[in-house]
């Protein structure tokens, strides 16, 4: 035999908001630790036992409560506002004009310039006879005077067009043809070109003479002063010769000589000089 047809299926059911997310559990009341009830303590019941949060105990598979008192469910948490405007209803029916102020009197600056011209007239000179006039003449500036654009207002063409400039177009066919590769490639041919005429005219500069270039010129002739030697000394020849034979005296004594020209010092034994 068939089974017989069952009954509609239930759809299931779907928690409500309150249910996934629960309100705060309220903070505990005294009546909540009396005798004979889930939270009862022993002795007297004292505020203390609700208010402070280290004496208050915790429930066994319960959140932890507040300690703090709270307002009732039907308090409502935020600022309230008391609209007097009719809200939506009244601005859809009529349009609500505002109506024109009368403009405020405002108290004009001092016109000192003015005063200490008049008191100079008057013939006062001193620092406490000006004050004194100024008392006496509180002379103030005009509203002409103080607005900028009424005693010079700017001097703007007629075709001037107020506003931020567009942008200008972006130039794809320059991007698509390297366009400003080829310009950079230009420039810093141009760079190396000037450095190159740079390094050239650096070259052409005069070059200082060294030693070589001295000794290579065409020297002067050099007249040698003989010593001045005693009479009975002249015929004497030298008893200490530190140099090994003839030919290395003559060697030394020669460069010696040749670079008399180009030494400093009385002896000729210093360092090389330029000219």
């Amino acid at each position: 035999m068939a089974a017989a047809p069952s009954g509609p299926k239930e759809l299931p059911r779907r928690r409500s908001a309150s249910q996934i997310c629960p309100p705060p559990r309220r903070p505990r009341t005294l009546a909540e630790v009396q005798p004979g009830s889930e939270n009862e303590r022993l002795g007297v019941a004292r505020d203390s036992m609700v208010q402070n949060p280290l004496i208050a105990k915790a429930e066994l598979g319960k959140p932890r409560r507040s300690c703090y008192t709270l307002p009732g469910y039907d308090f409502a948490y935020g600022l309230y506002l008391h609209g007097a405007d009719g809200g939506v209803p009244e601005a859809i029916g009529h349009w609500h004009s505002m109506k024109p102020r009368p403009p405020s009197p405002r108290e004009m600056p001092r016109n000192y310039i003015a005063m200490n011209r008049g008191a100079l007239k008057a013939g006062y000179v001193t620092a406490r006879e000006y004050n004194l006039y100024r008392q006496l003449k509180d002379i103030r500036c005009n509203e002409d005077n103080e607005s900028r654009f009424k005693r010079a207002p700017p001097k703007v063409p007629p075709d001037m067009t107020y506003g931020i400039l567009a942008r200008p177009s972006t130039p794809f066919f320059d991007l698509l043809q390297h366009r400003y590769k080829e310009v950079w490639m230009e420039q810093q041919r141009a760079v190396a070109m000037a450095q190159q005429v740079g390094k050239k005219k650096l070259q052409k500069r005069k070059v200082y003479e060294t030693r070589t270039t001295l000794l290579r010129k065409q020297q002067p002739p050099v007249k040698l002063d003989s010593l001045w030697h005693m009479p009975h000394f002249q015929k004497v020849g030298p008893h200490l010769s530190t140099f090994p034979d003839r030919d290395a005296h003559k060697k030394a004594f020669s460069v010696y000589h040749s670079e008399i020209p180009v030494r400093c010092g009385p002896l000729a034994q210093g360092i090389y000089t330029a000219a």
